[in-house]
C-alpha cells in the first residue's frame, strides 16, 4: 500500500470522528466502514485509485459522499436510501453499510466522477453568525438607517446573501423576524430542490443582541465563486442538497426553504476569485457595504487572502459616515498559539478600522454565543 493511500485512509478516519463530533453517527459510521474498505483494497480503494496524493483540504471523504448521496436523492439507490433520513430512511447505519457498499460496486465510474466536484453545502445556519453579526454593528452604528448592500466572497449558491429574509430566534426567547420568513421552515418533501416558504433559524442565537434594528433594507447583493453553484436551478439544488449529511434533516430543512427563496428571489453568483471581485467593488455614498465570507479563509492561497486583505484596507481609507464599510467573517481560527481552531464571528469597520471579536458558534453556525470569546476556553 502506497503512503499516499495510508494518508487517505486515516483522512477518511479523521472524517468519521468529525461527523461523529458533529452529530452525524450515521456518516461516522459509514465512513469508518469505508476506511476499512480501502485498506482491505475493496471498492472504496478502486475508486479512489489516481487521488492518493490529494491534500486533506480537498475533503476527498466528503465528496465520495456526495456523489454516493445524490444518487440516493435521485432515486437510484434505494436499497441504501431506506437507511437515509434525507429519503425517509431509518438511519440505521449498520444495515446502511452493505446498501452503501453495493452503490459503490454499481455506480463506481459515477461516484469516481463525483470526486471531481468540491463539496458545497452553502450551510444557511452561518447567516446566525453572519446577519446577527451585522445586526449588532447596525446596533452600534451612527448611521443603522443607513440601506446594506452585501457583498459575499466564496458565496456558492448565493443563499447567505438572502440573510435577510430569514427569521432567527433565540433560546432566550427573543427572534428577528426577516421579509420572506413568515412562512415558517420549511416542510417540503421534495428531496431534489426545495420549494418551502421560508428559513427558520431555530436556534439562530443563545440570546438576541440588544438594540438591533428591526427592519434592515439591503438594497444589492453581490456574490462570487471559484465555483458558483445556480441555486435556483433543480441541478444547482441537487448539488447542494447532495452535500448535506442525510441524517442531519434540521440542516437539509434550512437548505430546502433557502431554496425556495432562492428561486422566488434569484441572485447572481459570478465565477471569480475574491481578488478580482474586490477590485470591481467600490463604496456607494448612502450605502453601508458590507463584505462577508464564512469558512471559506483556508481554502484560498495566503497571496489571494492579502490581496483581498489590502484591497479592504484600501476601500477603508475611503470609507466615511455616509459610506461605510464592514467586513465580516465567520471563519475558525486560534486564539492563542497552539490553541484549538474555533469558529469566531469577526468585523472590522470603516471609518476607524481595528477588528471586533462579536461571538462564536459551532462549525455549521448555529447556535451563536454573543460575546468576545474567552481565551480560557476550550473548543
Amino acid at each position: 500500500m502506497s503512503v499516499g493511500l495510508e494518508r487517505q485512509i486515516e483522512l477518511i478516519r479523521v472524517q468519521a470522528q468529525a461527523c461523529e463530533q458533529l452529530g452525524s453517527p450515521l456518516y461516522a459510521v459509514l465512513l469508518d466502514r469505508l476506511a476499512g474498505d480501502v485498506a482491505a483494497g475493496g471498492v472504496g480503494a478502486r475508486i479512489l485509485a489516481g487521488h492518493e496524493e490529494d491534500p486533506g483540504p480537498s475533503a476527498l471523504a466528503l465528496r465520495l459522499m456526495a456523489a454516493v448521496h445524490r444518487l440516493v436523492l435521485t432515486g437510484r439507490a434505494p436499497a441504501l436510501a431506506a437507511h437515509y433520513p434525507s429519503t425517509g430512511g431509518d438511519g440505521d447505519a449498520a444495515a446502511a453499510w452493505p446498501a452503501f457498499r453495493e452503490v459503490l460496486e454499481d455506480h463506481t465510474e459515477e461516484v469516481r466522477a463525483g470526486l471531481a466536484s468540491p463539496p458545497q453545502t452553502n450551510e444557511v445556519g452561518r447567516s446566525a453568525a453572519l446577519w446577527g453579526g451585522l445586526l449588532r454593528i447596525l446596533a452600534a452604528s451612527d448611521r443603522p438607517d443607513l440601506p446594506v448592500r452585501l457583498v459575499e466572497i466564496g458565496a456558492s449558491g448565493g443563499l447567505n446573501l438572502l440573510a435577510d429574509q430569514f427569521t432567527y430566534r433565540a433560546t432566550d426567547g427573543g427572534d428577528w423576524r426577516g421579509g420572506d420568513s413568515q412562512g415558517g421552515a420549511s416542510q417540503s418533501r421534495d428531496v431534489r430542490a426545495g420549494h418551502g416558504t421560508g428559513v427558520v433559524l431555530d436556534p439562530a442565537w443563545e440570546t438576541r443582541p440588544p438594540g438591533i434594528p428591526e427592519l434592515v433594507e439591503v438594497v444589492d447583493r453581490l456574490g462570487c465563486d471559484l465555483s458558483p453553484i445556480a441555486a435556483d436551478t433543480e441541478e444547482g439544488a441537487l448539488s447542494l442538497l447532495s452535500c448535506v449529511w442525510p441524517d442531519q434533516t434540521h440542516r437539509l430543512e434550512r437548505l430546502r426553504g433557502a431554496l425556495g427563496l432562492a428561486r422566488r428571489h434569484p441572485v447572481e453568483v459570478v465565477r471569480s476569485g475574491g481578488g478580482d471581485f474586490l477590485d470591481g467593488v467600490e463604496l456607494v455614498d448612502g450605502q453601508h457595504t458590507v463584505v462577508w465570507h464564512s469558512v471559506m479563509w483556508q481554502y484560498v492561497p495566503v497571496e489571494e487572502r492579502q490581496r483581498m486583505l489590502d484591497r479592504l484596507q484600501e476601500l477603508g481609507a475611503g470609507a466615511a459616515s455616509v459610506r461605510p464599510l464592514t467586513h465580516l467573517a465567520f471563519e475558525p481560527r486560534r486564539l492563542q498559539p497552539g490553541g484549538p481552531h474555533r469558529f469566531v464571528v469577526a468585523a472590522t469597520t470603516w471609518p476607524g478600522g481595528g477588528e471586533r471579536l462579536l461571538g462564536e458558534a459551532p462549525p455549521h453556525g448555529v447556535p451563536v454565543r454573543w460575546g468576545a470569546p474567552q481565551q480560557t476556553e476550550t473548543a
